[in-house]
């Protein structure tokens, strides 16, 4: 791999190896462009992911159990919460985020879900709604749609374009056919026929075929949470990252704690500070500056970034970074079957109904989302946490998990949240990190709107599961999000420089060299599925970038 000196002004510093990060990184340096990429987590490999559900289980499925090797660690980087400004925030588990080269790509269940046309003009169709900054997206579906496809045959996407009667159009079919659908799929297509729903094959970012030298999925039943061994998963680690590294203009710099974006007298920014693996503090000069970090990270490091040009934080002028937190709106329910499912083998999810994607004004409310079917706790997780209504203890708690571990089925629905400026991330003025940096402080409420769409969605999930043939079936309690893994809207993307942080091509109104390229730059949350959109938008964003670069409006070695 390229090796890169810190004092010598590489044409790109990317922060952040993940969905984003790795995308841009393949863009810029195919193109010809020296890029450095600072990642905090390591550089694992096939070889180092393995089946041990104590090391790689996510903290919010079960915090006693262990927390996950691939993630942030919340005891060296804790964050603090609170619900309003008027509380005192408290050290409590409530962002995760992929921590390791390739990101939350390395560990995350591979659902691929575009969004909608609906998803990019939504204010326009429905209006203000009070309480929110509810608006449209500065792009449309329509000029992101080549980048779209872009990614799904970049990246590897199996699934069957126009078996989804909702979708949006698709200039191309997805480049591998569907993964074997599972009990799960069968009995989400039979509900859904019962209800005259329209259930389809899941578009997964998992090969269900060999693709560009890589495996196809071997089905271990070990894909939410942990990475993967056959390199089945399309995860920017499997997929581009060799591509950039192959190119000789690409240097990937695993344990790199990035504390501040550097700026020089003329305001632009010039490198990044940030501490080694031996936490040995470190400047890497730059011409340019990609944010890929995730809608927390990012926020806390424009903040951090102060100077005498930005003393509120880099590109911060209108005090728009850190607002407008979008976290992930789920609901569900749970039902047992008279035979044997067995879940736990293959991928999680084969079938997905969007039937009540869309917002629909007789609801009373706000919201919509799309419903999977699946059941994704592996041995240790299920014995903690699986039905309320059955022994907890003894031999009659033995019984009862080995009767439904094998027999037990999720449907799980994918929600909108709305966008509120109240829900903030910032920095803690007490509590610190193990590198002595200010902690994220995460305030956030819930608008009423996302909790009557989490209740809706669960009596839809019931009926699925009822019309499915459950013998038992149970909703999932209605409560306000206090942790999240999809992380949204901090760095909010927009024409006007008064109301958002970046321009629609991911450049800061503030600082012409400065790029922001994750989920903090949506505007709507969509139905919480964004990493098919994070990466299109990367896409897009790496592209412009190029073009930049090529026309001298930023400085390179073109």
């Amino acid at each position: 791999m390229k090796k890169f000196d810190t004092n010598t002004a590489v044409d790109f510093v990317v922060v952040g190896a993940g969905a984003a990060g790795g995308v841009v990184a393949k863009e810029l340096s195919t193109a010809g462009l020296d890029v450095v990429v600072l990642e905090q987590g390591p550089y694992l490999l096939e070889g180092d992911f393995a089946h041990d559900e104590l090391e790689n289980w996510a903290f919010w499925n079960s915090p006693r159990i262990g927390r996950s090797m691939l993630a942030n660690n919340h005891e060296r980087q804790p964050n603090t919460f609170r619900k309003t400004n008027n509380e005192t925030a408290v050290v409590k588990p409530t962002i995760q985020y992929g921590q390791c080269v390739g990101g939350g790509s390395v560990h995350f269940t591979a659902n691929y879900w575009r969004f909608h046309e609906i998803d990019f003009v939504e204010r326009s169709r429905w209006g203000s709604i009070s309480g929110t900054g509810f608006d449209d997206w500065p792009i449309t579906y329509a000029e992101l749609e080549p980048y779209y496809t872009k990614a799904e045959w970049d990246l590897g996407i199996s699934g069957l374009a126009g078996a989804n009667p909702f979708e949006p159009p698709h200039s191309k079919p997805y480049p591998l056919p569907p993964l074997p659908v599972k009990s799960s799929g069968v009995l989400l297509e039979r509900g859904a026929k019962k209800l005259g729903w329209h259930a389809y094959s899941a578009p997964m970012a998992i090969l269900s075929q060999p693709y560009k030298g890589r495996a196809a999925c071997g089905h271990c039943g070990y894909c939410e949470c942990f990475g993967c061994e056959w390199g089945a998963k399309s995860s920017t680690l499997a997929s581009v990252i060799p591509m950039a590294e192959d190119t000789g203009h690409c240097e990937i710099r695993s344990g790199a704690y990035v504390r501040q974006i550097s700026v020089d007298r003329q305001g632009r920014v010039n490198g990044m500070v940030y501490f080694d693996g031996q936490r040995q503090e470190q400047m890497q000069r730059a011409k340019a500056v990609v944010v890929c970090a995730n809608g927390a990270e990012t926020p806390r490091l424009l903040l951090q970034s102060t100077s005498s040009q930005f003393p509120n934080g880099l590109a911060n002028s209108n005090g728009l970074v850190g607002k407008f937190l979008i976290l992930e709106c789920g609901a569900g329910a749970t039902g047992t079957f008279e035979h044997p499912l067995n879940e736990y083998k293959s991928v999680v999810v084969t079938r997905v109904v969007q039937d009540f994607y869309d917002a629909d004004p007789k609801r009373g409310f706000y919201g919509g989302g799309g419903m999977d079917a699946r059941f994704d706790d592996h041995p240790i997780a299920y014995a903690i946490s699986y039905r309320p209504d059955l022994p907890r203890w003894g031999s009659d708690f033995k019984r009862a998990v080995k009767e439904n571990y094998t027999r037990t089925l999720n449907v799980f629905a994918h929600l909108t949240s709305l966008p509120m400026e109240t829900n903030t991330v910032s920095l803690d003025p007490e509590v610190k990190d193990a590198w002595g940096q200010p902690a994220v402080r995460i305030t956030y409420r819930n608008h009423p709107d996302d909790l009557k769409n989490m209740a809706f969605f669960r009596e839809r999930a019931l009926e699925l599961l009822q019309a499915a043939g459950a013998k038992k079936q149970w909703g999932w309690p209605v409560e306000e999000v206090t942790m999240s893994v999809h992380l949204m809207g901090t760095c909010r993307m927009g024409n006007d420089p008064e109301t958002s942080v970046v321009n629609k091509y991911h450049r800061a109104h503030d600082v012409p060299n400065l790029f922001v390229v994750d989920g903090s730059s949506f505007v709507t949350s969509g139905r919480n599925q964004p990493t098919c959109t994070i990466q299109a938008l990367a896409y897009r964003a790496a592209d412009n970038m190029v073009q930049a670069a090529k026309t001298g409006e930023i400085p390179s070695s073109f």
